[in-house]
């Protein structure tokens, strides 16, 4: 089995730091946690009328078997490069170039009352199953936004929480960590639980279901400052508007009952990417409690990963790519080979921090 375990502000597997004893030009990298955006592993559509936008160009039909055989199959070499984890959603995420607040696609592993489906558990289990043959952790995210709205309401929200994590803790798998929903400060949720003011009591509510033996940690992402700076509306980001920028960290009422801190730097410049990690670890409860702090979504400008490295923070390519089954991790059909110049920078960068690169070379 491959356990994640936390100790301070790092990260372990099996007991031990990930890439120990390593540094990349006098920064610390042991305990780092470079991961994968990978949000699409689990991805069906069971709305007809939008299913057929998905299909394969070789075979012209959607195969969600078929999707995930080929990100299972990834996951090895990925793992080589030093990318030590992936994040996963049950309600995916963006599956289109464009961005869209309505969603006419149905991608969720919830039933309207908050149940598993069970498709999608067993999907999940053998994605599970995979990375933890190939030493891999998996960010289970449970929530996206324009899917939570085939959630009832908000016990249902609550009950998904629930049954999510009681499927997690039963499988068996110790190579978990938990994100409750996708930057839970972007206004596009349904429920106000999963809004910054409140999405809290849902982790409480994750933790709570946690026994002494048995825990997986637990936290949620925010946008770092990259929708506050106009990424969402016409993609013009006012770098130098640090006030915007200060409202996509994680509050302290979040950081309080995390485990450790999710932020995302999309497409930011290198000094706004160190500029967030500074400002969360400034909060009053990291300081209090220091704990890893993840970025585990960005974009395909690895820049980013170095600054990231800098200040000791582990960074997460966000690749939306096309839907041509070419081109990056998330727009549907993925290809989640290695296989475009964009992809193998990320890989290459991660070798190069992590001492992969050496080590393959030597």
């Amino acid at each position: 089995m491959t356990k994640v375990s936390i100790e301070g502000e790092a990260f372990l597997i099996d007991g031990t730091p990930t890439h120990a004893g390593q540094s990349w030009k006098g920064h610390r990298v042991e305990g780092l946690l470079f991961n994968n955006r990978a949000v699409q592993a689990l991805f069906d559509d069971e709305n007809p009328e939008t299913a057929q936008q998905w299909a394969y160009p070789d075979t012209g039909t959607w195969d969600p078997e078929r999707n995930l055989a080929e990100f299972c199959a990834a996951l090895p070499e990925w793992k080589a490069y030093g990318c030590d984890a992936v994040t996963i959603n049950l309600q995916g995420g963006m599956p289109i170039t464009r961005t869209e607040t309505v969603q006419p696609w149905l991608n969720t592993a919830f039933a309207p009352d908050g149940s598993l489906k069970p498709a999608y558990t067993d999907r999940l289990h053998r994605l599970l199953a995979a990375a933890d043959a190939a030493g891999v952790v998996v960010i289970v995210g449970y929530y996206y936004f324009g899917q939570d709205k085939y959630l009832t309401d908000e016990a249902a929200v609550k009950a998904g929480v629930i049954a999510a994590t009681d499927w997690l803790l039963d499988s068996g798998f110790e190579n978990l960590l938990i994100e409750i929903n996708n930057e839970c400060d972007i206004p596009h949720y349904r429920h106000a639980i999963l809004g910054p003011d409140r999405v809290q009591e849902l982790i409480a509510l994750a933790k709570s279901r946690m026994t002494a033996d048995r825990a997986i940690p637990t936290a949620t992402s925010f946008a770092g400052g990259a929708y506050h700076m106009g990424f969402w509306d016409d993609g013009h980001r006012d770098m130098s508007d640090l006030g915007a920028l200060e409202r996509g960290i994680p509050t302290d009422t979040v950081l309080e009952v995390s485990d450790f801190a999710l932020v995302h730097t999309n497409e930011m410049n290198m000094a706004n990417t160190r500029e967030v990690v500074h400002r969360t670890r400034d909060r009053a409860a990291f300081r209090a409690a220091p704990m890893p702090l993840v970025i585990n979504e960005d974009s395909v400008c690895v820049t980013n990963l170095f600054a990231a490295a800098e200040v000791y923070a582990p960074w997460g390519y966000y690749d939306q790519g096309e839907n041509n089954y070419s081109d990056g991790y998330q727009s549907v059909p993925v290809n989640w080979s290695i296989n475009t110049p964009n992809k193998r920078a990320f890989f290459d960068a991660v070798a190069e921090v992590t001492g992969r690169n050496e080590r393959t070379d030597s």
